[in-house]
């Protein structure tokens, strides 16, 4: 992979707060090298607390564009000077393009998941969806599902939590907690499964208590994880062994990288070009 520099090479990043574990580098720079794009991508170290200094120094260092992780997504949203749809739903911003000294808020985890959903051949409108998980990415995802047409249920361990997504979006948006016979009763109802909690993530022992749920969903229904390490989670081998059609979470941290690259540069990419020369850097990187 060789990123060009020159003169007229225009900055972009990722901040967070811890940050050199992100792979964003890595597949940002893939993507500019397969188009010829002149930008380069970096990482930097931004403290908790120093969002609007950052900001700042963004804009004076001339920066056309960033992306952010935690602990800056909910500090950024009140900073921006607008807000896409998704992100203003769900209180986040994880890409930020600065043009004229003005900076527009993205959130590109619920566009997405979308995207990936769509490659399932799954369309979200006119669907119940079973959202389990109150964090960041499932606001996001929420939010995006609203704004496809779709009806979400928010089941969660502490149902505050639930109600506060729920609250994004009254009538559209319905908080559950997490108890087995209301999981049950939830999946019942519902075309779409999609976990985003840490339950069965790689490097951490916490799974699902119980996975029987997934019985009374429709059999037609889709499941999807928002978990991508490992590549099949025991909720998506239960899943797929019921004949659910299912997917991890790769195909949705692919595609908000395109889009954030897609608002950061105003060009539409070829998505196909873009996930082959990402997937490439992360199986080389």
């Amino acid at each position: 992979m060789l990123v060009k520099l020159e003169n007229t090479t225009k900055k972009l990043c990722v901040i967070g707060d811890p940050v050199l574990h992100t792979r964003s580098p890595l597949l940002q720079n893939a993507m500019i090298s397969e188009f010829g794009l002149d930008y380069v991508y970096l990482c930097q170290h931004v403290p908790k607390g120093e969002t609007t200094r950052w900001l700042e120094c963004a804009k004076f260092g001339g920066y056309v564009g960033f992306n952010a992780t935690m602990p800056h997504k909910e500090a950024l949203a009140p900073l921006m000077d607008g807000l896409d749809e998704v992100a203003r739903l769900c209180g986040a911003v994880n890409t930020v393009c600065i043009r004229d000294g003005r900076a527009m808020g993205y959130n590109t985890d619920g566009g997405g998941f979308l995207r990936a959903l769509g490659g399932l051949g799954v369309e979200p409108a006119g669907k119940r969806v079973m959202l389990l998980g109150s964090g960041g990415a499932a606001k996001a995802v929420a939010a995006a599902l609203v704004g496809a047409g779709a009806a979400v249920t928010v089941c969660n361990r502490t149902l505050s939590k639930a109600e506060q997504v729920a609250a994004m979006a009254p009538g559209s948006i319905a908080s559950a907690d997490f108890k087995l016979e209301t999981l049950r009763a939830v999946a019942a109802d519902s075309g779409l499964l999609v976990n985003c909690t840490s339950l069965g993530m790689e490097g951490t022992a916490s799974q699902f208590d119980d996975l029987t749920f997934l019985e009374a969903l429709p059999r037609e229904a889709a499941v999807c994880d928002a978990i991508y390490a490992p590549a099949e989670t025991l909720l998506l081998k239960k899943a797929r062994e019921l004949g659910h059609p299912a997917m991890n979470g790769m195909g949705m941290l692919l595609h908000q990288a395109i889009l954030a690259l897609e608002h950061f540069t105003g060009q539409v990419l070829d998505v196909e070009r873009a996930k082959a020369a990402a997937l490439a850097a992360l199986k080389n990187g």
